[in-house]
Formats: structure tokens, C-alpha cells, sequence
């Protein structure tokens, strides 16, 4: 089976058919990359969402973590990841808080 390429200029995506809404890749992320959203298409009532690709820093954890295979991650000859810096970490500690999604309010800490 051949590699699936990447969409251009993009660190990490996600296959909404194969997404059961688990929300076990926005646990994993350590960057808070990842966070749910509403979507009444959903069976859940939610879907994964990528809120910040260019925070990835192209760990791989959430395409690891994934029951269904059904996130991904570019490979380091495709793309150019981020560090993980302060601000990734407190937006994932703030995903957390909040059941998974990012805050409505939330504001990026500079």
C-alpha cells in the first residue's frame, strides 16, 4: 500500500468518516493542536478539529493514539514542525480544562 501524501502545507489532518468523536488524539496532543467542536452531524453531537496546525510539533502521539486510524500526521521530509513552546502547553492545559474544546474565550498568551 503506497504512503498517503500529505495535503499541501498542512502538519496534521483528519478523516471525519473514519472519526468517532472519541476525543482520544486531543488528549494525547501536547501542543493543543487539537480540540473538539460542535457538530450536529455528529453521532456524538462533536468532531475533531485541527484549531492550531502550526503549533504542531509533528510528535505523532495523536495519529498513535487514534482507535480508527483516522488523524494524521505529515512526515518531517513534508513539513516543517513547530517547537513546543509555554503557549502550547497552557492551550492544551486550557483544552483539557474545558472538557476538550478550547475555550470560546481563550487568548494566546504572548
Amino acid at each position: 500500500m503506497a504512503a498517503m501524501a500529505a495535503p499541501e502545507n498542512t502538519p496534521v489532518w483528519v478523516n471525519t468518516s473514519r472519526c468517532k468523536a472519541c476525543d482520544i488524539c486531543v488528549d494525547a496532543c501536547p501542543a493543543g493542536v487539537l480540540s473538539m467542536q460542535q457538530e450536529a452531524t455528529s453521532i456524538l453531537g462533536a468532531m475533531i478539529s485541527v484549531v492550531t496546525p502550526e503549533a504542531c510539533i509533528g510528535c505523532q502521539e495523536c495519529e498513535l493514539s487514534c482507535p480508527d486510524f483516522a488523524i494524521y500526521v505529515a512526515g518531517r521530509k513534508e513539513f516543517k514542525f513547530a517547537k513546543l513552546t509555554d503557549a502550547s502547553k497552557a492551550r492544551q492545559e486550557a483544552i483539557a480544562k474545558n472538557g476538550y474544546r478550547l475555550p470560546t474565550d481563550y487568548k494566546e498568551a504572548n
